[in-house]
């Protein structure tokens, strides 16, 4: 019996790794504008940077993390979120010496077990920002900024902010004493999990979505009631800052999101995707300014996001803006013969390291199965390299964009090509780095 991939996992085949590059491109390239630098961690930590960043009553933590014992009977947890290995390795680097704000960006891999669905699996994939050392309430609206000039870079239309603010510690905890009051008269009616959440974490009854739907919910009491000078102060900064650079924004009173470590501003990213109904988030992320001080580092600001990049590819295939053009070869050399075939490798080499993509058989195919291999990679160019050719040191070569054919010097192969592909483009070769040489 073959052996199949692992329930909630899937294979991207170079059709849809074309697609994931194009996500990933329009990503790194909105980040290098506003400034942002990649950074790499590890995909497992140890189980306790989890439990303490996001919070032992999350679902994520308590339902959903992928948890194991090393050999040396260490609990570690494959990353179910970008933020709490961002912030370790900040505090473990040092990168608070430098006195300055660290913008960063990272997407890979994530784990959390749940039930799979489209754009939900077990093994999913997320790009964030991270912008660590600032309380400024302007560098929440450059995230949102960034967060939404990604996805009007990927094509997509009718981008909405939906935005609120959580207050400091001091508002949070007024709130959570008047919304266990509210709700401990309808304990009875909320769900399992609101129950447990209510003794434990009540703004997390806020993101329910069964007892959202029952109409004691519509009552509940609001944090804008409860949020503090300083709080509002901070929330009112952000809003016109975002005023001012054009970004339409709707407050959302029940948005809290789902992580522990939010303080101040949280909010969530929404396109007008055809077909997916309410649930059109795309991404989210907040202000966190205690995290960094509770891991063990220094007290400083910070705010990041992040995308959920597997549903993000979903929005572009509906919105029909994931369309990938192929890559032609530059050149694909048919090869007659031994000697051919080993001069061809020499050829090939020499293009590919001026820059060209080109390429050959590898499987013995016949000169009509070479042929078509050519025009299965759009060739725009197919050499044809035999014994009698080898004999002059010449190569027959046809355009295959033109159907034009000549007989050049073996020695002139790149050159002949690079002068072709950079006046069709009017710019730079790519391979020679010339234009027209």
């Amino acid at each position: 019996m073959a052996i199949t991939k692992m329930k909630g996992t899937y294979d991207c085949l170079p059709e849809t790794t074309a697609k994931w590059n194009k996500l990933e491109t329009v990503f790194r390239h909105v980040c290098k504008l506003y400034n942002f630098k990649e950074i790499r961690t590890p995909i497992f930590e140890s189980t306790e940077l989890y439990h303490r960043s996001v919070g032992d009553t999350s679902d994520m933590v308590s339902k959903e993390t992928y948890d194991f014992k090393d050999r040396g009977d260490r609990m570690n947890t494959l990353r179910p979120e970008g933020t709490a290995g961002v912030a370790r390795c900040y505090i473990e680097n040092k990168l608070y010496a430098n006195q300055s704000v660290e913008k960063l960006y990272y997407m890979g891999p994530m784990f959390r077990y749940e039930r799979p669905q489209a754009g939900r699996t077990r093994q999913f994939s997320q790009m964030g920002v991270e912008a660590i050392g600032s309380l400024s309430p302007l560098m929440d609206a450059e995230v949102i900024a960034l967060a939404v000039t990604v996805i009007k870079g990927l094509g997509l239309k009718g981008v909405k902010v939906r935005i609120n603010s959580i207050g400091d510690e001091e508002s949070r905890k007024n709130y959570k004493e008047a919304l266990v009051n509210y709700f401990s008269n309808f304990k009875e009616e909320l769900c399992y999990d609101c129950q447990q959440r209510l003794e434990k974490n009540p703004l997390r009854i806020l993101d329910c979505k069964v007892d959202s739907k029952k109409e004691f919910f519509t009552n509940c009491p609001k944090i804008g009631d409860y949020l503090n000078e300083e709080s509002k102060n901070h929330f009112n900064q952000v809003l016109e800052a975002l005023e001012k650079m054009n970004i339409e924004y709707t407050i959302t009173p029940n948005l809290v999101r789902g992580l522990d470590y939010y303080t101040h501003t949280v909010f969530e990213i929404e396109a007008d995707i055809e077909g997916f109904g309410a649930q059109n988030v795309l991404g989210g992320g907040g202000r966190y300014n205690n995290l960094i001080k509770e891991l063990g580092g220094p007290e400083t600001g910070c705010v990041g996001m992040a995308f959920g990049m597997d549903r993000l590819l979903l929005a572009m295939a509906s919105e029909n803006v994931d369309n990938v053009k192929e890559t032609p070869l530059h050149c694909f050399i048919i090869a007659l013969g031994d000697k051919a075939r080993l001069e061809t490798q020499r050829l090939l080499n020499e293009m590919r390291f001026g820059g060209l993509i080109c390429d050959c058989d590898y499987r013995g195919a016949s000169i009509k199965g070479q042929f078509k291999q050519a025009d299965k990679n759009n060739a725009i160019f197919t050499a044809i390299l035999g014994d009698q050719e080898l004999d002059s040191f010449t190569i027959n070569v046809k355009n295959n964009e033109t159907d034009n054919q000549e007989t050049i010097s073996i020695n002139d192969l790149y050159s002949y090509i690079c002068n072709y592909v950079a006046s069709k483009n009017n710019s730079h070769c790519q391979g020679c780095n010339k234009k027209g040489e």
